[in-house]
């Protein structure tokens, strides 16, 4: 009797712990390089996003709410789920429909706007960055520090300060180039869980396809 009323109890708590849509303070922009994805993992998933005809640099990984720690996901939403024509069309910047898809689900349903408005907004911050003109020029294979990347993308955003970019890294390649964003689409500071630079002096860095 007792473990069925704790059992009850821990569901309510967790219940009333549902992230709220639309409650959030800001945005990570997550920017993925490609080539770099497709040789860790998307080249053995058979990914499109990795046929070489695409011409993917930088690809759109999602557009994340964010507390000021830690971050909401996979929120109620009385929202109609996108169709396959929205995350078809989001395939030019975010590799694949895929992805389109698990970013509306995860991240998009917290907003608190529909599909079509999550996506719209996202290619709208997705075009507010500018991606470093200098690494779509690599003809081989580099390894680099991954203070390198985010020295970059300050250059080619004069407004841009360090602590409003982070950079990850995963298996020993250069991941993601992660970047603050008001709600109203301005750059602002990380969070202290975000802006967790990479420290590697060595990373991989692919050249586009």
């Amino acid at each position: 009797m007792w473990r069925m009323v704790l059992g009850l109890l821990t569901w309510a708590g967790m219940a009333s712990a549902q992230d709220t849509a639309g409650e959030f303070d800001y945005y990570v922009l997550s920017l993925s390089w490609s080539a770099n994805w497709c040789a860790y993992e998307g080249d053995d998933r058979d990914s499109p996003q990795c046929d070489p005809a695409r011409d993917h640099g930088w690809v759109l990984h999602g557009l994340w709410p964010q507390y000021e720690r830690g971050y909401p996901a996979d929120c109620r939403t009385s929202f109609r789920p996108p169709s396959r024509g929205q995350t078809g069309d989001m395939a030019d910047i975010m590799g694949t429909s895929g992805l389109a898809w698990h970013q509306w689900n995860k991240h998009g349903v917290c907003t608190g706007l529909d599909s079509e408005d999550y996506y719209a907004l996202s290619r709208v911050a997705y075009d507010k960055v500018t991606r470093p003109e200098v690494l779509r020029k690599l003809t081989d294979p580099v390894t680099l520090p991954a203070s390198l990347i985010e020295e970059a993308f300050i250059q080619s955003n004069p407004t841009l300060e360090p602590d409003q970019i982070t950079i990850t890294c995963r298996q020993g390649y250069i991941q993601e180039a992660r970047i603050c964003l008001t709600r109203d689409l301005e750059f602002r500071d990380c969070g202290t869980d975000v802006i967790r630079d990479c420290t590697m002096q060595s990373a991989q860095f692919e050249p586009m396809r």
